[in-house]
């Protein structure tokens, strides 16, 4: 018997380059067996290592995307990166929540670009707050967590934030200068140690990270399976191909299907 489709939702950026934002996770998705729409955030005028400006999408135009696909498809995981403000993703995840409760959404809080270019320099506390009760899993890299929560120490930052949503961070250090990420869910934490490599870094990997995490919780597995296997596949991705820019097409990882 043919298995039903899966359809998952990225709401991100459109870089023009295709190693981050909307495109690259769409490229993850399709990778991955699960069917990507796409609700554009913002227009960047960038290449992998150059951003120049950013044009925001309103909340009006963004919810306006969201709601034709929502009334077609059933989508029970959601992808949020790039969007103008704290006090818009709140307007996006309350329409979520009171039209569509039951989706699961995934925010992968980009704070500054690669490149540099920073798109958000103050948080309000009280307003990541409320953001991140709506959310199932937030998946910051430690610079990240530590912008959001102010603290000195990545860690610490990870279990403040815990204490309101389930958090995956990646790439923190520990004392000896190993790597690791980790997860943090209902009081528990979990380690993966990371390889370190030199020389393999890439635009848009941690958009690839928290998109392959989002297609492997739609296909059916639980979400410390779904990290480990998104582990291993962006793992593959930053070896894929020279320069910043990855290829997903010759990665080859087992998907499991629930």
């Amino acid at each position: 018997m043919q298995q039903q489709r899966r359809y998952v939702i990225s709401i991100a950026g459109f870089d023009p380059s295709a190693g981050a934002g909307i495109l690259a996770d769409i490229k993850t998705f399709e990778h991955l067996e699960v069917y990507g729409l796409g609700v554009c955030s913002a227009i960047t005028i960038q290449t992998e290592d150059q951003l120049q400006s950013v044009r925001w999408i309103s909340c009006e135009e963004i919810i306006s995307q969201l709601k034709l696909l929502l009334e077609k498809y059933p989508v029970q995981f959601l992808k949020i990166g790039i969007v103008e403000s704290l006090e818009m993703l709140k307007k996006i995840l309350t329409y979520l929540e009171v039209h569509f409760p039951q989706i699961k959404i995934i925010w992968d809080p980009v704070m500054k670009a690669s490149s540099g270019f920073e798109f958000h320099s103050t948080i309000s506390k009280s307003v990541l707050t409320q953001c991140c009760q709506k959310v199932f899993l937030l998946t910051p890299n430690a610079e990240e967590a530590l912008a959001l929560t102010n603290e000195t120490d990545a860690v610490l930052a990870a279990e403040q934030l815990q204490q309101v949503t389930q958090v995956f961070m990646k790439s923190f250090k520990m004392k000896d200068g190993s790597m690791y990420d980790v997860l943090l869910q209902q009081g528990t934490r979990l380690n993966f140690k990371s390889e370190v490599l030199d020389g393999f870094v890439k635009h848009g990997s941690g958009c690839v990270l928290s998109a392959a995490i989002t297609a492997f919780l739609a296909l059916g597995n639980d979400l410390k399976t779904s990290c480990e296997l998104a582990k291993s596949y962006t793992f593959e991705f930053l070896q894929s191909a020279p320069g910043l820019l990855g290829t997903h097409h010759a990665i080859k990882l087992p998907v499991q299907h629930g």
